[in-house]
């Protein structure tokens, strides 16, 4: 088997209306995600992400292309076997508590009964659910219901991890939780894609953001390198002479002898040598980027004005 975890090649998914029209939710979709990386799947709504989601883990098929899971087709019940999905709404059987649930899953996943109550002792207590463990589920908040989700995720320590909307229905403690628990999944070689609405979310925890509009792939970049890409000027603390003349630069603050001067990318040079010139000191240059989400709303702007 191949150690790529998943490998999409020209996904295509089209859909028929009640009218019988054909609606392309997929047009063509290629990506790779390598081992340990953790992805961000951005778009807006309708853009076709949970239909992407839906295809990779097999609950639909595509019209057209070829997807692999370790290198084995999707539609292969092994290829499955090292995955762990959290669905955008996760429904559970309501009368059971959640080791009980836990424990249908891990019999799904063919774990003895010790490795399956370690492993949902283990997991509720991660996702802060121990003392809820056996109130049935009905009775479960939205944000318990999400966070029992991720622990069925996390309960036969997969390899990969593909979640649907991970943070929704989160308080923020619950979004910070889910955040820490990805962070540690990295660091354990694990690999993650998920999908999300929030560009903070992606910023924070991804080595990777694929941005999907209008059932199209439009980027699928480095995280890091897309907000170096970004760079838009410095925000420079110097001190200096009475003689430095800052005309035409945006001064922010004066704290006793410090400036801090928003200086333009395209201005940086000429600041520097004016310093210099009148004998000032840079004390310190700090980037100021565009972040991700400006970079998103700029595709989906121009995505806008092509149609």
């Amino acid at each position: 088997m191949s150690d790529t975890p998943i490998e999409i090649l020209e996904l295509k998914k089209t859909y028929k209306d009640k009218r019988r029209r054909e609606i392309q939710a997929l047009k063509g979709i290629s990506l790779n995600v390598r081992q340990g990386n953790v992805v961000g799947f951005l778009g807006p709504n309708g853009a076709g992400k949970s239909t992407t989601i839906k295809n990779l883990i097999g609950l639909i098929r595509p019209t057209a292309g070829h997807i692999k899971l370790f290198g084995l087709p999707v539609s292969d019940p092994v290829s499955r076997s090292r995955i762990g999905y959290l669905p955008e709404n996760p429904a559970f059987y309501d009368f059971l508590n959640a080791y009980e649930y836990l424990s249908l899953v891990g019999k799904f996943f063919n774990m003895d009964a010790k490795s399956i109550r370690s492993a949902s002792d283990s997991v509720l207590e991660l996702l802060n659910l121990s003392g809820a463990a056996k109130r049935p589920i009905r009775g479960f908040s939205k944000g318990m219901v999400q966070r029992l989700g991720i622990a069925q995720t996390l309960l036969h320590d997969p390899d990969l991890y593909i979640l649907d909307e991970p943070m929704s229905g989160l308080d923020p403690l619950g979004r910070a939780m889910v955040k820490d628990i990805i962070r540690d999944l990295k660091v354990r070689g694990k690999t993650v894609f998920f999908s999300t609405h929030v560009t903070a979310d992606i910023e924070a925890v991804c080595d990777k953001v694929a941005i999907l509009i209008n059932g199209r792939l439009k980027a699928f970049d480095s995280v890091q390198e897309l907000l170096e890409q970004g760079i838009e000027g410095y925000l420079v603390q110097l001190s200096c002479c009475n003689q430095l003349m800052l005309d035409g630069f945006n001064v922010l603050e004066r704290p006793g002898e410090v400036l801090e001067v928003e200086v333009p990318l395209a201005e940086l040079t000429r600041f520097v040598e004016l310093v210099t010139d009148v004998g000032g000191t840079i004390q310190r240059m700090d980037p100021r980027r565009r972040d991700l989400e400006k970079f998103f709303l700029d595709i989906v702007k121009q995505e806008d004005l092509a149609r």
